[in-house]
């Protein structure tokens, strides 16, 4: 009988824009536990931040070898537009630190706010996202699901991210949808999430992480 050998499993470093990116992503470091090493970065902070560790920090240096995906989880502002190309550059320096394969540089947005992704673990909507007003409006309709949420609360959002499995066929349709509207092409891509950050469209990419963990 063939001798069966263990995979390896993925090492990730998540970097988040905030508090409440950070609660989740911990949520997934121990839900997925027996299938991939998530290192949630303490501090929050996206590309410039990542930039940083891996030039000047040893234990990130000495990582980047064995360093399977690098994950950036953040909000896309209608003041985002313009970024893109500086985010860009930094994504092409960080899938360099390693070679062949590079790392997987994997962007886990959210139009505007993150409780709009954690309101989808409760109802498919996609509602237009720009002003405070708006965001207000998605955080109480998410706190009629979730009354106790507040950002960053690491307890309400594990109970919140454990209906992740109706979030996922939500996320996918906010990119479905978007197909009508001129997104380029469907998958995972460059192309792609230019035209997502510079969209102005309610979307969330999240699910896609998820669904990597998923199939491992």
């Amino acid at each position: 009988m063939a001798r069966q050998t263990r995979k390896t499993k993925p090492l990730i470093y998540v970097f988040c824009e905030g508090e409440s990116e950070q609660a989740y992503t911990r949520f997934l470091k121990e839900q997925f536990a027996d299938t991939a090493v998530i290192k949630c970065v303490p501090q929050t902070g996206l590309f410039q931040e990542a930039k940083d560790k891996f030039d000047k920090e040893l234990r990130y240096r000495d990582n980047a070898d064995v360093t399977d995906e690098i994950w950036f989880f953040f909000d896309v502002e209608d003041d985002d537009a313009g970024k893109w190309n500086r985010r860009l550059k930094i994504i092409n320096y960080l899938r360099k630190l390693k070679k062949k394969p590079g790392i997987r540089v994997r962007l886990l947005m959210t139009t505007a706010c993150i409780e709009y992704w954690l309101l989808l673990h409760y109802e498919m909507t996609a509602p237009p996202i720009h002003t405070v007003a708006d965001k207000e409006r998605i955080l109480k309709r998410l706190q009629d699901f979730a009354p106790a949420y507040a950002k960053g609360d690491q307890a309400v959002t594990a109970i919140i991210a454990q209906e992740y499995k109706t979030a996922i066929p939500h996320g996918e349709r906010t990119l479905d949808a978007l197909m009508a509207d001129g997104m380029p092409v469907r998958e995972d891509s460059d192309e792609r999430n230019s035209w997502l950050c510079q969209s102005h469209k309610t979307f969330t990419t999240v699910q896609e992480a998820i669904q990597f963990l998923e199939a491992h």
